[in-house]
């Protein structure tokens, strides 16, 4: 069975920066594109940043040359580091892939969240 764990939320003031991870483990698994997704309070869930296997980018137009993906084929790691935080940014941040691990089908993948808060 294939996980995502993200780590790297906190609390943070607006300004600040944060660099999030998002690590996939399990055994025998291929990862295709890698996203960012936030979710505030009340709010349904948006896309922040994908990375695709190219590794070419996309972002969300409220986080463009502010927030940038990276990924560690490696490591199966996928970063979102932010910079210029708002307290607009304040949400459930979530990592999400598109996996294969048994057969020939890619899977979506959910992390389990992890909370950014920026204060002003």
């Amino acid at each position: 069975q294939v996980q995502l764990v993200e780590s790297g939320g906190g609390l943070v003031q607006a300004g600040e920066s944060l660099r999030l991870s998002c690590a996939a483990s399990g055994n025998s698994f291929s990862i295709r594109t890698m996203r960012w997704y936030r979710q505030a309070p009340g709010k349904q869930r948006e896309f922040v940043a994908a990375m695709y296997p190219s590794g070419g980018t996309n972002y969300a137009a409220s986080v463009k040359g502010r927030f940038t993906i990276s990924r560690d084929n490696a490591k199966n790691t996928v970063y979102l580091q932010m910079n210029s935080l708002s307290p607009e940014d304040t949400a459930v941040y979530y990592c999400h892939a598109e996996i294969r691990s048994q057969g020939p089908t890619y899977t979506p993948y959910w992390g389990q969240g992890t909370q950014v808060t920026v204060s002003s």
